[in-house]
């Protein structure tokens, strides 16, 4: 296990996960309404899926984090290259909870499908970043990448089977 100092851990795994929690609200209202009456592809995971991976990936996102928040080095060079990934991090916290309020807040898969392609790309960012910095920080971000490449997917074939 990586070392990252216990209270940036619980920190940045309870935002993470307080995010998902929050997210999960604008989602709940439209998944017993509006999301029952679209048309969905075979690959389209039973809804009880949804949640643990979601926290699962949410700790992950926070160890992560963590690791890189915890860095000790000391040049400056170090320091704006530790900012920058904090930084990435961040914006990619902000779309993926964006994510949530655009397909089953708005009920809107066009736009939530255009702001999860600019999720996905900021999620790359942010492995690179991380990896400047930690490489086990980075690859833990690895499943997100995955999970939320399989979204994108899911999210296209909804709007295109919708539309």
């Amino acid at each position: 296990m990586k070392k990252a100092d216990l209270t940036k851990i619980i920190i940045s795994v309870s935002v993470c996960v307080l995010v998902g929690f929050l997210s999960s609200l604008v989602t709940k209202s439209s998944v017993e309404t509006w999301f029952l009456t679209l048309e969905k592809p075979f690959f389209n995971p039973p809804s009880w899926v949804f949640a643990p991976v979601w926290t699962i990936l949410y700790i992950l996102m926070g160890y992560s984090f963590a690791i890189i928040w915890s860095n000790k080095s000391q040049s400056r060079r170090s320091k704006e290259i530790i900012k920058k990934a904090m930084i990435l991090f961040g914006i990619q916290l902000g779309l993926n909870a964006l994510w949530s309020i655009l397909f089953f807040g708005f009920c809107n898969p066009f736009l939530a499908l255009i702001e999860i392609l600019l999720l996905w790309l900021f999620i790359f960012e942010t492995i690179k970043a991380f990896s400047k910095v930690d490489n086990f920080a980075s690859k833990l971000l690895l499943p997100y990448l995955a999970w939320v490449s399989f979204a994108t997917v899911l999210n296209a074939s909804i709007w295109f089977l919708n539309s």
